[in-house]
C-alpha cells in the first residue's frame, strides 16, 4: 500500500486572520508602551525638580538666603560675584554649585573683568547642557537658537553663529502672586553700580526675584505651603527655535519671563498657536495631567491645571497669612 503524506500550511484566509489579531494585538499594547514610557519620563522629569529644590534648600543653609534672581536678561552669572544682590547671574547659576557642578559655575573664576578671556569663558558656560534643567517629555538636552533680533549679554561674547546659541532650562522659579517685572537690567558694569539701574521690588511676594536675597523666616506661610520651583509653559511650535518669548533666555543666565513665575497667571498645559508675547507665561508643562512644583520644603508635587485659582495665588505668597495644604488639592 502506497502511503500519500499530506502537507499542512496556511490558507489565505488564516494567513489575514492571524495578521489582523497581531495588528489588533499591536495596536493595543502600543498605548501601555508609551504611556510607560511617559510616566518615566514625569518621574525623570519630577526628580530633576527635587534636585533644583534641594539644591536651592541647600544654597540657603549654607548662605542665609535662597538664590538671587539676578540682575536682567542681558546678564549671565560671573563667578567673581559671589552669591548675593551683587551676583548678576540668576537662580539656576546659583544653584550650579549644589548640583554637582561646581566647575561650570566657576568657568572665568580671576580672569580680569570685561576681558575677551572672561567673557569667552562666560559663553561656554551658558552653552553647556545640563539634563537635571531638561524635562525629557518636551525636549532632549541641548543648545538651542538665538533669535537674531535678541539684544545680546554685556558679559558674554557673541557667538559668530546663533544657531549654536545657548542652553534653556524647562523650569522657573516663583516670583509670587503679583507680577512685579523687570527687563534687561544694567546696560553695563559702570550702571550696574547705581541703585537707579535696578526695579523697587519691595512688592514681590515670591521666594526669587531681582536682586533677591529672600530667607526661610521671611516665608511666614510655611515652607510646605509654598512654591519654591517648577516647569514652565512653552508653545510647542517653538521648542526648538527660541523665539517663544517664555524661552528664549539661557537657563545660567538672569531673566524675568523665562525663569521666573507668577501664580497670577494660570497654569496651561503646552498648546501650538499659544505663545505669550504681552505677558509672562505661565507655570506648565507638556505632559498632559499636570505640572510639577517644589514646594519650599523641597516636597514635589504633580499640580492640575484645573487648581482652584485663589488657592493657586496663595501658593505663590509666601507671607500672605494663608496656608494651603498641598496635599489637599
Amino acid at each position: 500500500m502506497i502511503t500519500i503524506s499530506r502537507k499542512h500550511g496556511f490558507t489565505l484566509v488564516e494567513l489575514l486572520v492571524v495578521i489582523t489579531i497581531i495588528g489588533i494585538l499591536i495596536a493595543l499594547l502600543l498605548p501601555a508602551v508609551q504611556a510607560a514610557r511617559e510616566a518615566a519620563r514625569r518621574l525623570q522629569c519630577s526628580n530633576n525638580i527635587k534636585q533644583i529644590a534641594l539644591a536651592a534648600i541647600t544654597h540657603e543653609q549654607a548662605l542665609g538666603f535662597l538664590p538671587t534672581g539676578g540682575w536682567g536678561y542681558v546678564w549671565v552669572g560671573d563667578p567673581d560675584q559671589g552669591f548675593d544682590k551683587k551676583q548678576p547671574g540668576g537662580f539656576f547659576y546659583n544653584c550650579l554649585p549644589y548640583l554637582e557642578q561646581q566647575p561650570l559655575h566657576d568657568m572665568g573664576t580671576g580672569l580680569t573683568s570685561g576681558s575677551p578671556a572672561k567673557y569667552g569663558q562666560a559663553l561656554r558656560m551658558i552653552q553647556t547642557p545640563l539634563a537635571t534643567l531638561v524635562c525629557p517629555t518636551r525636549r532632549q538636552t541641548t543648545i538651542l537658537p538665538v533669535r537674531s533680533s535678541r539684544q545680546w549679554m554685556v558679559n558674554a561674547t557673541k557667538p559668530s553663529d546663533l544657531s549654536i546659541g545657548w542652553f534653556r532650562a524647562d523650569y522657573k522659579t516663583n516670583g509670587g502672586s503679583v507680577w512685579v517685572g523687570w527687563s534687561n537690567g544694567p546696560s553695563d558694569w559702570n550702571a550696574a553700580a547705581s541703585e537707579s539701574s535696578f526695579v523697587d521690588m519691595s512688592q514681590s511676594n515670591g521666594i526669587n526675584h531681582q536682586r533677591s536675597m529672600v530667607k526661610f523666616a521671611e516665608i511666614t506661610d510655611g515652607t510646605s505651603n509654598t512654591f519654591l520651583v517648577g516647569e514652565k509653559y512653552v508653545d510647542p511650535d517653538y521648542y526648538f527655535t527660541g523665539d517663544d518669548y517664555g524661552d528664549d533666555e539661557p537657563a545660567l543666565g538672569a531673566d524675568d519671563w523665562d525663569l521666573h513665575g507668577w501664580t497670577c497667571f494660570l497654569p496651561r498645559q503646552d498648546q501650538q498657536g499659544q505663545m505669550y508675547a504681552s505677558q509672562p507665561s505661565p507655570f506648565g508643562s507638556a505632559h498632559a495631567t499636570g505640572f510639577g512644583m517644589a514646594f519650599c520644603d523641597g516636597s514635589v508635587q504633580s499640580i492640575s491645571y484645573s487648581i482652584d485659582a485663589t488657592a493657586y495665588l496663595n501658593l505663590g505668597n509666601r507671607k500672605d497669612g494663608v496656608s494651603i495644604d498641598a496635599k489637599k488639592l
